[in-house]
């Protein structure tokens, strides 16, 4: 949740964010701007992920499949109707664009998930590793007509866009088939979480798998065939041949994508189970109360951009509401990458606080909807 406000206040407020630079381009970027956008990769997989592993936890609380089922289709079927209705408008201050982005994808898999749920659950593991290993063999089907087999097949695989006008633009940036994989063997690993598993044999297990994920990601990488669209290069510098080598696909997530995240991140999740002392209490409120932190971290860094831009002398009228992605921001009004770091800072610091009540009053209360919020 911190690292997704560092990649986002460099999408609101970098430079060459704004005059539409990718950061991954080698011809634009440089080694910081790259290592910036590349450790937030880690952000929307590992979130995904753990969605799964949440639910798999709410489900063993002496939960009924129906139950979780309905739990699942309403709140996936809210999430999808917040990306359009609240998270849209607020990233780009117009209705010009409808994209179908992370909190989307996660909706969708929750409403496919209430289904999947019902099945055994080595079969429910099976189906999510097929899903994960072999969605990336439908990476050369394209279907462009008719229009709703294209959107369909976007939605499910091939990320796209289409012009619905000259004022409407629908982009499908989260194809969810392999966030759906991902969210399922999430569901499956949360049986490492249940009282009866000792937390020596769960730590084993998380780092044999992620160490596992690591090294095939470096195999499959090497052979340069299968698992990603973007193939590898050697390039000028031995530092950006690696940094090619990293360089894998988010949109969407491929094979190399998911095992490079996810094993470091297993890992990572073996050795911080029992962190102790302040800095730990203070990150964990952050988790506690995710749909919560987006939400209102997407308002603050905007705030932050405008009031920016403002103080640099511009006016009201200099605001440009009809391009999208720009947050109503014109054309190179950006700034160096270390006023990024600055607002990133700020962001969490001013956001530890709001997160911090509501985690309390979220554990003090058992109001039906802050299952949704």
């Amino acid at each position: 949740m911190i690292l997704m406000a560092l990649d986002h206040c460099r999408d609101f407020l970098h430079y060459d964010a704004s005059v539409g630079n990718d950061p991954l381009d080698f011809s634009t970027t440089t080694l910081l701007l790259f290592l910036t956008r590349w450790i937030t990769h880690f952000c929307a997989p590992v979130f995904v992920f753990l969605s799964g592993t949440s639910i798999f936890l709410y489900s063993s609380r002496g939960k009924s499949k129906k139950q979780v089922a309905f739990f699942l289709l309403t709140r996936g079927i809210w999430l999808m109707l917040v990306e359009i209705l609240i998270i849209q408008p607020l990233w780009d201050f117009n209705f010009v664009t409808v994209f179908l982005q992370v909190i989307w994808a996660i909706g969708i898999s929750m409403v496919a998930l209430s289904v999947l749920q019902f099945l055994p659950y080595r079969l429910l593991l099976f189906i999510g590793m097929v899903i994960v290993f072999g969605h990336n063999l439908l990476d050369k089907i394209t279907i462009v007509s008719p229009f709703w087999e294209s959107v369909t097949w976007s939605i499910i695989h091939q990320r796209n866009e289409y012009p619905i006008s000259n004022h409407l633009l629908f982009v499908v940036s989260y194809p969810f088939l392999p966030w759906l994989g991902l969210m399922i063997l999430g569901y499956s690993a949360g049986r490492l979480y249940l009282p009866d598993i000792q937390p020596a044999f769960r730590k084993k297990i998380l780092r044999i798998t992620g160490m596992a994920a690591i090294l095939l990601f470096i195999f499959i990488r090497l052979i340069n065939h299968y698992g990603d669209m973007h193939r590898w290069a050697i390039q000028k510098t031995p530092v950006f041949t690696f940094l090619d080598f990293v360089k894998t696909s988010k949109y969407p997530p491929s094979l190399l994508y998911i095992l490079m995240t996810i094993g470091p991140a297993l890992i990572f999740l073996s050795f911080s189970e029992n962190v102790q002392g302040s800095i730990g209490r203070k990150v964990i409120v952050f988790g506690k109360v995710p749909f919560f932190y987006y939400i209102l971290h997407v308002f603050l860094i905007h705030s932050i951009a405008w009031l920016a831009f403002f103080a640099t002398g511009h006016s009201w009228e200099d605001l440009d509401f009809i391009h999208f992605r720009d947050g109503s921001l014109p054309y190179g009004s950006g700034y160096p990458l270390w006023f990024v770091y600055a607002a990133w800072a700020s962001v969490v610091i001013i956001l530890y606080f709001p997160c911090r009540w509501y985690s309390v009053y979220k554990a003090t209360h058992k109001n039906w909807w802050l299952g949704y919020i």
